[in-house]
């Protein structure tokens, strides 16, 4: 095992779980909010397994991952924006449960957690099919199309999961004002997707024929 990459690895790994923790459990006042480690651990269990699996089987996607910087200032701007619609649904969500704005049944929190786990798998598949998947918009020294599998129904199987994810997310907290906040992340993530395809088209050989074959972007039939 590579002890730096291990420890690199759990450095971001505790950081980003303080982190959470302190956007979630300060606005609400309490440890009591119970959906607050409902989120937390469907989160950052399956998120431990998963880095030491990746540790083991393909340590060189985890440090990509890890180390991934985005150059564009037009991803960078992209980045900023999620980063604040992410702080205002998590305050949300916390305010949301300290003053009982909005109550949602708990059957909500529970299939939504559901939802959560269900897209944390197909996440698990989109990085199994994709050794060239990045968190940066790049074209990658011998990258080839990848058109089987989940890329085979849409071209962007990864914002497919994702957008599972984060739109889940806010009803596990049991706050559809938060909810309402994360449809943010639809034409962010648009935006994005407009200029990772004018790179690939341009820099990846197949790219342009691929998307003639496989005309959905995220989700079959609608999008």
């Amino acid at each position: 095992m590579d002890a730096k990459l291990f420890a690199q690895a759990i450095t971001k790994y505790l950081i980003g779980l303080l982190l959470v923790g302190a956007l979630i459990f300060l606005p609400a006042g309490t440890f009591a909010f119970w959906q607050g480690w409902l989120l937390i651990c469907i989160l950052f269990l399956p998120m431990f397994l998963a880095g030491l699996v990746m540790m083991k089987k393909s340590p060189e996607l985890l440090r990509k991952r890890l180390n991934a910087k985005e150059e564009q200032d037009e991803q960078k701007t992209v980045i900023l924006l999620s980063g604040l619609m992410f702080l205002a649904a998590f305050l949300l969500a916390g305010l949301n449960f300290r003053f009982g704005w909005i109550v949602l049944p708990a059957w909500v929190s529970y299939a939504a957690a559901a939802v959560f786990l269900a897209a944390y798998a197909l996440y698990a598949e989109v990085l199994r099919e994709n050794v060239y998947l990045s968190r940066t918009v790049e074209v990658q020294e011998g990258q080839k199309v990848i058109d089987t599998g989940l890329y085979g129904i849409v071209r962007h199987p990864m914002y497919m999961t994702t957008l599972l994810l984060f739109l889940s997310m806010p009803l596990v907290l049991g706050s559809i004002l938060s909810f309402a906040v994360i449809l943010l992340y639809i034409p962010i993530i648009a935006k994005r997707m407009r200029n990772e395809e004018q790179v690939l088209e341009n820099g990846l050989d197949g790219y342009a024929e691929y998307k003639k074959r496989v005309r959905y972007k995220v989700i079959p039939y609608l999008w």
